[in-house]
């Protein structure tokens, strides 16, 4: 299981890479017109990375502290990507601003993010916390 959870963070990692850099190149972090806190993203983003380099720590070393931790990370990093998701929702419904329309507000960076990618990313995340909380709990072995 945990390595099922390694792999499971992998490629959820890889979701999150994709869409950070779909964020950033459309000027998300310059604040602008997006509705995700550039610290709730940067937050969401170097947690995650810790996380998971806790995690592999883990994998190295097998002590259970390293998974509690790795697990304990991921709890923030899951709230924030619920918030994320949260704001997100709204801008994706809301559609695309009229081009030159007088006062027209820019699209937020976060409008173009594909459906696909954030619903995978999602429920990858999602399977990654429980597969470390069962690896952490020592339910169902390595």
């Amino acid at each position: 299981m945990d390595i099922a959870a390694l792999i499971t963070w992998v490629i959820t990692a890889l979701g999150g890479f994709y869409l950070l850099g779909a964020w950033l190149s459309r000027g998300g972090a310059k604040g602008g017109s997006s509705r995700l806190p550039v610290p709730v993203v940067f937050g969401h983003f170097a947690l995650a990375v810790i996380g998971l380099i806790v995690w592999i720590a883990y994998l190295i070393t097998d002590r259970d502290a390293l998974a509690w931790t790795a697990f304990g990370l991921l709890v923030p990093v899951a709230l924030l990507g619920f918030t994320m998701l949260a704001r997100w929702l709204p801008v994706r419904r809301a559609g695309t601003a009229t081009a030159g329309a007088a006062g027209a507000q820019p699209e937020p960076a976060e409008r173009h993010f594909p459906v696909a990618v954030v619903a995978a990313h999602g429920i990858l995340a999602v399977a990654t916390v429980l597969l470390v909380l069962l690896t952490a709990l020592g339910i169902g072995g390595s």
